[in-house]
């Protein structure tokens, strides 16, 4: 992976968030990368409970500023940074006032969700995208986790597909069990047309459901790993059709070979 440039894009990182199979991935595949000497940069959303002073957070003037258009309004985008001690590997955060500065992550106190989930996953997707632009970095894979970060492949290929910079990208989503119950805004498919979005490619989003987040995600994704030992049973078939390669569930303690092998041999060739 010597010189290879990965993007994680994910929904929760250790250790600015509690450990989940999530979070603890979306560190350990990114230090593993980075000690093969591969080029690494993470995204995140910048969540109100993640503690910046702690971790040392500050805005990146030069990369925030801009607005994103969400469902017809102007949302502005603010970028701020960290380094997660002792690794030299950066974290971006994608952030905003409304979207991100309650103090918590996708639910309520009551295990609710929040009701605009799915215009904080629209931003998401569009803020790791435009930054990634301001950078300049053209990454060789992004490496997507978590269901919030699940539509930044359909964005990808849809709204940003005469972009440049992507043109070699090769998107891998891992897929979890970490579902939700009911779904998010049943708008959301009229959220996501507003970007002239190809209306076959956001069919499953008349019920933005987990299951069917993920099936978008699948659709455009190059290549696809299980995240969890067991997903659920639609995924699991959805992930046998898509006649894409499909990483088994490898724990943290023994994914480093076969992530290896499969970025090189299964997503890159």
């Amino acid at each position: 992976m010597k010189d290879k440039r990965i993007l994680y894009v994910s929904s929760e990182v250790v250790p600015y968030l509690p450990e989940t199979e999530i979070s603890s991935m979306s560190f350990e595949a990114p230090k593993m990368v980075n000690k093969q000497g591969g080029q690494i940069r993470i995204f995140m959303p910048r969540y109100g409970n993640i503690n910046e002073r702690r971790h040392q957070l500050h805005e990146v003037i030069r990369l925030s500023g801009i607005n994103l258009v969400i469902n017809d309004l102007d949302m502005p985008l603010i970028i701020k940074v960290a380094s997660i001690p002792k690794e030299r590997i950066q974290v971006y955060f994608i952030d905003n006032e409304d979207y991100f500065k309650r103090k918590a992550t996708l639910t309520d106190e009551d295990g609710k969700l929040f009701s605009d989930n799915d215009e904080r996953a629209i931003f998401f997707a569009k803020g790791v995208i435009e930054t990634v632009k301001k950078l300049n970095w053209s990454p060789d894979i992004i490496h997507v986790n978590g269901w919030l970060a699940s539509l930044l492949p359909l964005y990808l290929k849809e709204f940003y597909k005469n972009e440049p910079l992507f043109t070699e990208s090769k998107i891998v989503t891992s897929v979890y069990n970490q579902s939700f119950d009911n779904t998010l805004d049943k708008n959301m498919i009229n959220k996501v047309r507003f970007d002239n979005i190809n209306e076959d490619a956001i069919n499953h989003l008349e019920k933005p459901s987990y299951i069917n987040l993920m099936k978008v995600a699948i659709d455009y994704s190059d290549a696809l790993i299980k995240g969890s030992e067991e997903i659920p049973k639609e995924l699991d078939d959805y992930l046998k059709n898509s006649n894409k390669p499909v990483l088994e569930y490898y724990s943290l303690d023994e994914f480093s070979e076969p992530y290896l092998d499969f970025y090189t041999t299964k997503v890159l060739n």
